[in-house]
């Protein structure tokens, strides 16, 4: 067997078991009891060890080793470009793994486990002092990571690079520098004007089991593959795959808030299509994964924000919704209904925030990672830390632990790096949504009338298929003939809320 086959044939292997590891995790964050927290870490750190080593072993190394020089990653024997890339591809991943103790890798997985339904109860009792030790061990753990992969100069990069290759603390800074030029003031020029977007038309009752129906009839609009997924529910929303033909999310509800379970569908939703769209025939290598977390998120932010946010697709759902909710929203124009949903106002849960203070809470996330991982910054002081930036920048000071520290789910999996790229995200969103529109020119009249598969499929072939065969970079260059910039994202946001408000 070549060594390409053999490596395709290993890795759809580990994929595989890779995939029963997150049917675990998916039953953990949906339906498992929680008396079966210690005996699920002991087994999901087993299987994710089992992976590791097998990842590792003589059935990768040694046919990549027929292909790359295993040391430095450098191309052997005139390789065609196509597996050039891909050879590199999973070179990197191997590189990356095998510096990191099978030990560590159990550790790890472990301690995460252990901590997750420790940060739901902690959530639910408004007490991060529950939380804080789990939150301590797997600190400790990420700088343990950093020590075996070798630091670069600013050891955050070291993490950062895991969701967003190639990109640094520097380049994200200069991004967010830009933002921040532009945002807080058109933010306060929005909170001077005093116009009333009337948001309390979303703040009524909105019975629960109506609100999941009409997600679901929008998923199944979108594309979603209900033969090939399904919708829950969980505390914090998320996308899970274990094949491209079996992709699962979740999504919360609000009775008193009607976009909370809408528009984390349909952010998932983005995620899902990702995944259910990649190219099977690659399963298992890095031409059937996604090209980053930032292009990850920009899919599901494209289809929540531009999209789901957007005035032609309420001219199509508004009046299927006044239909479900007429005590609510009969006497409501699609007007005051699309203000509504575009209200500009900081608040404290980031996955709640409108579109332009949404980056702000990242902008503070990011900062505090940085002082955990780079300044090693006592656990007990983050509480108070993350008050005080929400402050800064938001202008609002939460007074429970749940609205503040506790709200986000990522440091109970250890994922410290991965908040950048919900910004990289909005970032490169706009840049694939221009480039389709000049590839569609009717793309809203499209969406107007419901009719989103020359979408779906426009970002399935451009987007989703083409795996790891591009960087995040590369791709962003390829659509927009440029660097990645804040400029466009900044345009659109002056251009669409100039209509609702005097900016």
């Amino acid at each position: 067997m070549n060594p390409v086959d053999a490596l395709k044939n290993e890795l759809k292997q580990i994929k595989d078991l890779k995939g029963a590891i997150n049917l675990l995790y998916w039953d953990m964050e949906t339906y498992m009891p929680k008396g079966g927290t210690e005996a699920r870490a002991r087994q999901v750190s087993m299987l994710e060890a089992m992976a590791h080593e097998r990842f590792i072993g003589e059935g990768v190394s040694k046919p990549l080793g027929e292909l790359v020089d295993l040391d430095s990653g450098k191309s052997l024997n005139g390789l065609d470009s196509n597996t050039e890339r891909l050879s590199f591809e999973i070179w990197k991943d191997y590189h990356r793994a095998v510096a990191l103790p099978k030990e560590f890798v159990e550790e790890l997985s472990r301690t995460a486990s252990l901590a997750h339904p420790v940060w739901v109860e902690a959530r639910e009792k408004n007490d991060f002092s529950l939380f804080s030790p789990h939150l301590e061990k797997l600190i400790a753990l990420k700088h343990k990571e950093i020590s075996y992969l070798g630091s670069n100069s600013i050891p955050y990069d070291t993490l950062l690079d895991e969701y967003e290759p190639g990109v640094t603390t520097e380049d994200v800074e200069k991004l967010f520098s830009e933002l921040k030029t532009d945002l807080v003031p058109m933010i306060k020029a929005i909170q001077d004007s005093g116009v009333d977007t009337k948001r309390e038309i979303l703040q009524q009752h909105y019975d629960a089991n109506k609100q999941w129906e009409f997600s679901e009839v929008i998923l199944k609009d979108m594309g979603y593959d209900f033969n090939c997924g399904r919708q829950d529910k969980a505390v914090h929303p998320f996308t899970i795959d274990f094949h491209p033909t079996d992709v699962r999310i979740t999504t919360r509800i609000n009775e008193n808030n009607l976009m909370d379970c809408l528009t984390g569908s349909i952010h998932e939703g983005g995620h899902a299509l990702y995944e259910q769209g990649l190219d099977t025939d690659w399963y298992g290598t890095p031409f059937c994964e996604a090209i980053s977390y930032g292009i990850h998120e920009s899919q599901s932010r494209l289809w929540e924000n531009l999209v789901g946010l957007s005035k032609p697709f309420w001219e199509y759902y508004f009046p299927k919704l006044q239909t479900v909710f007429p005590e609510n929203l009969s006497n409501v124009s699609l007007d005051e209904f699309y203000r509504s949903i575009n209200t500009v106002k900081p608040g404290f849960i980031r996955v709640d925030a409108d579109e332009l203070t949404y980056n702000l809470h990242i902008m503070l996330r990011f900062e505090i990672e940085q002082m955990i991982i780079n300044d090693n910054i006592e656990v007990a002081a983050l509480p108070s830390l993350w008050n005080d930036k929400m402050e800064e920048y938001l202008g609002i000071r939460p007074e429970t632990d749940t609205e503040g520290i506790l709200q986000d789910v990522h440091w109970s999996h250890g994922s410290f790096g991965y908040f950048p790229t919900y910004a990289l995200g909005n970032l490169y969103n706009i840049i694939i949504f221009n480039k389709v529109n000049e590839d569609i020119p009717d793309l809203n009249n499209n969406i107007s009338n419901g009719k989103f598969s020359p979408l779906r499929e426009w970002l399935k072939k451009n987007i989703h298929q083409v795996g790891r065969k591009q960087t995040a970079k590369e791709m962003i260059q390829s659509l927009s003939g440029e660097n990645l910039t804040a400029k466009p994202f900044i345009t659109y946001l002056r251009n669409k809320y100039s209509e609702i408000y005097p900016i």
